[in-house]
């Protein structure tokens, strides 16, 4: 059986630093405050004028496309999850294959939020196996600077921005790739966790912008609880059902969202501290992009043949979790 497996990887983050002491200065803040609660000391944000998430991806499959010297032209899909969209027409995704030559590709975005590469990674997983694409682009590109309100001291020290990109593509090694996955959507989730203004329900006007609805809105207490149990069902869900323990499971990597939620998880497994990708504390939440940038960056510890869980929590409420065995060896 054809199997789905990553064979390339790459992120980029802007050059830009906001850390705590900055961000006291712009709203009612501290830095103990802030590494109290969510664990996050700095994050990354683009300051370019003009440009969006389409820039982040950019960068991130140039790269992606240089370190492993493949051929623009040889890529056959690109799948880029974002919650920050360039525009509301035409998609990301296509501002991305334009610029970095992909012009045999088809290109679309989705919308899974914060599991948008999980999300992502089943679609090209489908496509792989069905057998209609052979190289496929997953690019989670986030500005999430874009929709957060610097004037909400709950929500501002949350968010960075930040891409990461994968080269999904078959294999017939069954013992490599995606072996497993549980996705789930829950609707009822979306009191507690959106953007209020700027769609079709509630399109922006004066009185929406005055009222400051068009940055994310959290309630914090139900989007940690929910976070904590989701993640942790369907990571155990793909441990068991695959005959994975603690001690088998090489790595974990959670959706970089909250220090404590990744703590919370980690320890109901009882998985040890080193076998969980953290980065949190440097890159804060990056939604969508945070698995596949965590893994980048944490790239040259992973083997070819370990296990790997990947699971993440978002708007929606939209979660899930993935079971793959790394098929990259480290440089």
């Amino acid at each position: 059986m054809t199997h789905a497996v990553i064979t390339g990887i790459a992120s980029y983050v802007p050059e830009d630093i906001l850390d705590n002491d900055m961000l006291s200065k712009m709203v009612d803040t501290n830095d103990e405050w802030i590494t109290t609660r969510v664990g996050i000391k700095e994050r990354r944000i683009l300051h370019k004028e003009g440009k969006g998430s389409s820039f982040l991806g950019i960068q991130a499959v140039k790269k992606l496309l240089a370190d492993y010297e493949i051929d623009p032209l040889s890529i056959d899909l690109l799948i880029c999850p974002t919650s920050n969209p360039d525009y509301r027409f035409p998609s990301t995704a296509s501002v991305i294959a334009h610029e970095c030559g992909l012009k045999k590709a088809y290109a679309y975005d989705i919308q899974a939020a914060c599991a948008g590469f999980i999300v992502g990674m089943q679609d090209a997983r489908a496509y792989i196996v069905s057998g209609l694409y052979k190289r496929i682009l997953v690019v989670c590109a986030e500005m999430m600077s874009s929709m957060t309100d610097y004037e909400d001291r709950q929500t501002c020290p949350l968010f960075g921005d930040g891409a990461g990109a994968v080269l999904v593509e078959p294999t017939d090694d069954e013992k490599l790739g995606v072996m497993d996955a549980d996705i789930h959507v829950d609707g009822s989730g979306l009191p507690h966790l959106l953007m209020k203004a700027g769609g079709s329900v509630k399109p922006a006007s004066h009185e929406t912008v005055d009222a400051r609805e068009h940055f994310v809105y959290q309630e914090g207490k139900a989007v940690y609880k929910h976070a904590v149990f989701d993640m942790l069902r369907s990571s155990l869900t793909v441990i068991q059902r695959n005959g994975l323990t603690a001690e088998t499971v090489d790595w974990f990597v959670p959706h970089q969202a909250n220090l404590r939620i990744i703590e919370a998880i980690g320890g109901r497994i009882k998985l040890p501290e080193e076998k969980i990708l953290v980065n949190i504390q440097r890159r804060g939440n990056t939604s969508a992009a945070s698995i596949p940038i965590c893994l980048d960056e944490y790239k040259h510890k992973l083997k070819k043949g370990d296990n790997v869980i990947l699971t993440a929590f978002g708007a929606g409420f939209t979660w899930g979790a993935m079971y793959l065995v790394w098929a990259i060896d480290p440089k």
